[in-house]
């Protein structure tokens, strides 16, 4: 073990030994090659069950980046305009509000657009967001508590107000499983199997979707925290336990059916390592292009202006929109 891995690992074991993960493993790849690899920690230490071999996680907003670039692909190729009004897919969005922070109700001035969901500039929101003043409706919705079709999701959603016109500000919030149904409705296929068609065949992953195969189940790793997302922000600072959570009612494993733009895939470290491989270079395992080079400037350049900056989630500031983030 060199220095540089030594100081990895010790880090990553710091953190599992104060009772901030179960456990840790990470990748580091150079130019499509492993450089660094390694796991500290237990996937149950309250069990004394050990990491299985190859892990799977409930990967949660990491599933972002994989339903954002297949937005550009059907962008690029002509399905789909960054400035087409979300309405003109989803006709539930037609009648939104923008609901003022005194409670008031109105029209917005501006139309919501596939661009504004790609870039969370839409108006919509979390219900975890402390300084949001919509996200209480969003956690009286139970959003998170069904794992139902993502139509029905995204017609809850249009019931919400949104926090402010789109386009006028950054905020963190449901856009992209917004976008998800945007990508059903164009492509006239379920996400998920848009997802493994577009991306995860392509790119040659063995364990990434939104369903775990029976016989892979005993490796996908339990979760320890919050089970509701919501209350993110207000768990109280102090000591820092493992408490197990129970997930499975609004992120299943077995459910075949299911599917999320924002959230909702499983993934091991080595398969999104070939998905973060695709993401860099717009390339399947074999080198063809899935995004054109022209596309994949886009996709990095920055299009959040200036005057929006700096990006808040809650009380955390960001450096941009990106891995930090998801």
């Amino acid at each position: 073990m060199n220095r540089r891995e030594a100081r990895i690992e010790a880090l990553a074991r710091r953190y599992v030994e104060r009772g901030a993960y179960a456990s840790m493993e990470w990748l580091v790849r150079r130019d499509g090659h492993e450089w660094l690899r390694g796991a500290v920690g237990m996937a149950d230490p309250l069990n004394n069950t050990a990491l299985p071999s190859k892990p799977i996680y409930r990967i949660y907003s990491m599933t972002k980046p994989v339903v954002s670039a297949i937005a550009l692909m059907l962008v690029e190729e002509g399905h789909l305009r960054l400035y087409d009004p979300v309405a003109g897919f989803i006709p539930s969005f037609r009648d939104l509000e923008v609901m003022e922070r005194d409670g008031t109700r109105r029209k917005p001035a501006r139309i919501m657009t596939i661009e504004h969901l790609m870039t969370h500039r839409s108006g919509l929101s979390y219900g975890f967001l402390p300084d949001c003043h919509v996200s209480p409706l969003y956690r009286k919705t139970d959003l998170r508590e069904t794992a139902g079709p993502l139509s029905e999701m995204i017609d809850t959603i249009a019931t919400l107000p949104l926090a402010f016109d789109p386009g006028t500000k950054w905020q963190y919030s449901v856009a992209t499983d917004v976008l998800g149904r945007v990508i059903e409705i164009v492509t006239g296929k379920p996400l998920n199997q848009v997802v493994s068609e577009r991306v995860l065949a392509p790119v040659g992953t063995a364990d990434t979707g939104f369903c775990v195969a029976a016989e892979s189940r005993s490796r996908v790793m339990p979760v320890f925290g919050n089970e509701n997302i919501d209350g993110l922000f207000v768990v109280p600072k102090g000591e820092q336990k493992l408490l197990p959570a129970d997930v499975s009612g609004f992120y299943p494993s077995d459910n075949p059916e299911f599917s999320r733009g924002g959230y909702g895939l499983f993934s091991t470290l080595d398969d999104y390592a070939l998905i973060a491989d695709f993401l860099a270079t717009g390339q399947d395992r074999d080198g063809e292009a899935l995004l054109s080079p022209h596309m994949m400037r886009m996709m990095w350049r920055n299009r959040i202006p200036h005057e929006q900056m700096p990006l808040m989630l809650g009380p955390v500031r960001l450096a941009g929109y990106g891995f930090s983030l998801a």
